[in-house]
């Protein structure tokens, strides 16, 4: 039997989720349903028996995340393949085939990492109902049976109604209005599609040759021209940016004339906006889903979160609402317009607002930091190096700095200075000076930045040596 790649894609913004999904932490890496996030769930269903280590298409800015969230929960063998820009779905999977092309008898599953299977046992059984078809030669796509006339999903049009089997695709529909995703719930022969794909390597590579032959020889270049930095495959730039972005539907699958289609039943979803949480949350008595410090009063059929621990969310009266507050931004919506948050995204870009695009606890190769308070002068941030983590040697323009360990150890550099700073102890490292800082210890180490100073923008940094090679 051939062995069976999971090519896990892992470079979406999911604008839709916003603002506990946004450019700068997707909703893959967040834990929107429990403690592991969405990306983890993906990669614990792909450990299961038969599949090799997976092969994980991300961004640059994503590659420490993505190796950082698999090692804490013991998956730590994926091959993590960075993009140096988002190019879409087919140049990621043309590329991932390509890096297989070795064995091209094998075959690559190809699924998102931002949605949602609650019974992994009957996606597996749906993957091994397909594999036959892939194995004759068949591209192979999952489509989930509607079970409402929804407008907010591609349909797979099916040659005669679905069942175990795959079944051939007719066509790819788009997203319908109401009138036709009503027709296509009664016709009976439509699968929601679910954007996952299974075939053979060989097929896939041959199906890009014959359907779009433009990509491959930039798609080769970018593989030949890469290189390994750090443990992950970066592809080269130029040839890469040149590839036209393109969904893998579009570019491959509507043009293939061997196209099979295996339903799931399996409670997919594919998490696109804040309606979908709703739906699959646990509702109390009136409809009423909770998470995190959230209380609802005589509300109905509505989702209350609060991300920050400490801010309480209370629902009063509300009726079919989405409502979710976060630190620095709260949202308040008509649940059934929750599929124009992505709007709201682009409002505020043009309002150049920070919280369009970034996160309030920022996430760094080394850990994170969060401002706590910000003024004219000076600014509070909150770190946490993680073990072995190590900023990078630097100085500022036009800040000092104070720093109060406040639990672990911290290695200081200050100048030609080097020593331990532990737990209620503080150094200051003045404007100009050549510092750095690293935690030596097995645990991560938080300490209160104070920054004083005429500007305190992040772009104030020199780095001279940096161990995560970022500019």
């Amino acid at each position: 039997m051939p062995d069976l790649h999971p090519v896990i894609l892992c470079g979406g913004s999911g604008t839709r989720l916003w603002p506990a999904s946004r450019k700068a932490y997707p909703k893959q890496f967040a834990p929107l349903l429990g403690q592991d996030s969405l990306y983890q769930t993906t990669l614990r269903r792909f450990s299961a028996e038969g599949f090799t280590a997976p092969l994980v298409m991300t961004g640059d800015e994503f590659r420490f995340m993505a190796t950082d969230q698999a090692a804490a929960i013991g998956l730590a063998d994926a091959r993590v393949v960075v993009e140096p820009c988002p190019r879409d779905s087919a140049p990621a999977i043309l590329a991932a085939a390509l890096l297989l092309e070795g064995t091209p008898d094998d075959l690559m599953l190809v699924a998102p990492s931002d949605h949602v299977i609650t019974d992994a046992p009957a996606f597996l059984d749906a993957v091994r109902a397909g594999t036959a078809a892939a194995l004759e030669g068949a591209l192979v796509t999952f489509g989930v049976t509607p079970d409402r006339p929804e407008t907010g999903y591609g349909y797979l049009e099916l040659a005669a109604p679905p069942g175990k089997d795959p079944v051939p695709v007719v066509q790819f529909r788009e997203k319908p209005d109401q009138a036709t995703a009503e027709a296509f719930l009664a016709a009976g022969t439509y699968l929601w599609n679910g954007g996952i794909f299974l075939g053979r390597v060989r097929d896939v590579i041959a199906a890009f040759e014959t359907h779009a032959p433009q990509m491959v020889p930039p798609c080769r270049a970018a593989i030949a021209g890469g290189a390994e930095d750090l443990g992950f495959f970066r592809l080269a730039e130029t040839p890469f940016a040149g590839i036209e972005p393109i969904s893998f539907d579009y570019a491959v699958m509507e043009k293939a004339a061997k196209v099979a289609a295996v339903p799931i039943d399996c409670g997919w979803s594919d998490l696109g906006a804040w309606d979908a949480l709703w739906k699959i949350a646990g509702h109390d008595e009136n409809g009423v889903a909770l998470v995190g410090d959230a209380v609802a009063v005589a509300c109905e059929d509505s989702y209350l979160r609060s991300e920050e621990e400490g801010v309480v969310l209370v629902g009063l009266g509300l009726k079919d609402v989405v409502a979710v507050a976060m630190r620095d931004a709260v949202l308040v919506a008509d649940k059934s317009r929750a599929q124009d948050v992505k709007k709201v995204v682009e409002t505020l870009r043009r309002a150049k607002a920070v919280q369009a695009d970034h996160y309030p606890r920022y996430h760094r190769p080394w850990g994170w930091y969060e401002t706590l308070c910000l003024g004219a002068r000076f600014q509070v941030k909150r770190i946490m190096v993680k073990p072995d983590g190590v900023l990078s040697l630097q100085s500022h323009h036009h800040r000092s700095e104070h720093w109060i360990v406040v639990a672990g150890t911290a290695e200081v550099t200050i100048g030609e200075e080097k020593k331990l700073v532990t737990e209620n102890q503080s150094v200051y490292i003045p404007l100009g000076t050549v510092h750095r800082m690293a935690n030596p210890g097995k645990l991560p180490m938080y300490l209160i930045e104070v920054q004083t100073g005429a500007y305190l923008g992040e772009d104030d940094i020199v780095r001279y040596e940096d161990i995560y090679n970022r500019s």
